[in-house]
């Protein structure tokens, strides 16, 4: 809902080639799907309040829209950057997290019109690690075919993915931060007097990486 973030916006949704009305006159049922809605403004959630209230909506050009057969399906980053905190969690610890935040971001009236709410953990924790051992295992790969010959130890994966997990944007910076945390590590050791082979651990005192020998 990035781009409804403005009461001009709403022309968007509204208008007569407004998404909505073009959704209505292209299917007769299916879902409609609502990204990010905390980024909507104000007066775009004031349509969802009657959209979800009575099933319809009237356009900019006074055409009413039935959208009793459609499903409406909202989206939220509300208490993503949660998720490391509660990494150990159980999955229904971490569901009433984020119900309970979603209840305090959201506006009542719209929070209680929602009849089912449903969490999807899209970046738990354990996918993070996913993405980070598979961005290392390819930096591992490009520094051996170097003849660099780097071993991690096991801090190294949780530290890339506390590096790499941003709240707003998700795992999207994690080849960056995977990228330049190793590269960094190596070079330091090079320069130091090392060949850039070793084992790969975590610094605690400088909040990076390193290779020792």
């Amino acid at each position: 809902m990035s781009e409804y973030q403005n009461q001009e916006s709403l022309a968007q949704l509204l208008g007569e080639r407004g998404s909505l009305a073009l959704a209505v006159a292209r299917h007769t049922k299916g879902t409609l799907l609502f990204d990010e809605i905390e980024k909507a403004h104000p007066r775009i959630l004031d349509v969802f309040l009657q959209i979800l209230d009575a099933a319809r909506i009237t356009t900019t050009s006074g055409e009413t829209l039935d959208l009793s057969p459609f499903t409406v399906v909202f989206t939220s980053n509300i208490a993503s950057s949660d998720i490391l905190d509660l990494q150990h969690s159980t999955s229904a610890t971490l569901e009433r997290h984020v119900l309970t935040r979603a209840q305090q971001q959201m506006r009542p009236e719209l929070y209680a019109r929602i009849n089912e709410k449903l969490v999807f953990h899209k970046l738990t924790y354990d996918v993070l690690l996913q993405i980070a051992q598979q961005l290392l295992n390819h930096e591992l790969a490009f520094l051996a075919n170097q003849g660099r010959y780097v071993r991690p130890t096991e801090g190294v994966l949780p530290f890339l993915v506390r590096r790499g997990f941003h709240s707003r944007l998700g795992a999207r910076p994690m080849r960056d931060a995977v990228e330049k945390a190793i590269g960094d590590a190596v070079a330091h050791n090079i320069l130091t007097g090392g060949n850039g082979s070793g084992l790969l651990d975590v610094d605690e005192t400088g909040g990076n990486l390193r290779v020792m020998a």
